[in-house]
């Protein structure tokens, strides 16, 4: 019996969310959640209608955002 195993990767995996909504958080605890509108092989994300989150209560609202990727826990598609 012959299977086909498919196997994706991280970056099938952020290629697919892009555009779409994500959860990122940081390595401080920190919250974003926005639209993911690009990032790089370092991880830098840019969002877009961006709202963060701190201590799971809303604090700001950014039109755009940026966030160094050393800065990045983990981030998940919504």
């Amino acid at each position: 019996m012959s299977e086909q195993i498919s196997k994706k990767t991280p970056t099938d995996f952020l290629k697919h969310i892009l555009g779409q909504q994500v959860f990122v958080r940081l390595n401080s605890g920190v919250d974003y959640k926005g639209v993911l509108s690009c990032l790089d092989g370092y991880m830098n994300i840019a969002l877009e209608q961006t709202e963060e989150y701190v201590d799971g209560e809303l604090r700001n609202r950014y039109g755009d955002a940026f966030i160094r990727g050393n800065n990045v826990l983990y981030i998940s598609s919504i």
